[in-house]
């Protein structure tokens, strides 16, 4: 494949998730934040698919030989912080589980004793 169909598939594939945001914000699934965030990465991913040469200067400032070592690098960077983050969430979430078991547990203990006496 030759660089320019990589360039018009990321870009497709670029507009294709600023639409499927778009979505998920008016279904409410998104606050004006994350939505925000959201359509600056894909916006950002759609400059760097069509202009790579502007991330020249910093692959030269690291040290990198290819322009694909950096990206590849920022991907797995950014991969990382998003396992982190839903890590966190998942933790949050089952730490919510675990007193809402708890207190639908002692509260049905505390009725079958009632019932008991």
């Amino acid at each position: 494949m030759m660089a320019l169909e990589l360039q018009l598939i990321g870009i497709f594939f670029g507009i294709f998730m600023i639409y499927y945001t778009f979505l998920h914000y008016k279904r409410s699934e998104f606050s004006r934040q994350v939505f925000s965030l959201w359509m600056l990465i894909w916006i950002l991913f759609i400059a760097i698919v069509l202009f790579p040469e502007l991330l020249r200067p910093l692959v030269s400032a690291l040290n990198f030989t290819r322009l694909f070592d950096l990206l590849t690098v920022i991907g797995f960077i950014f991969l990382m912080v998003l396992v982190f983050y839903n890590f966190t969430i998942v933790r949050k979430n089952e730490n919510k589980i675990e007193e809402v078991v708890r207190k639908v547990a002692l509260t049905e203990a505390k009725v079958l004793n009632k019932k008991k006496r």
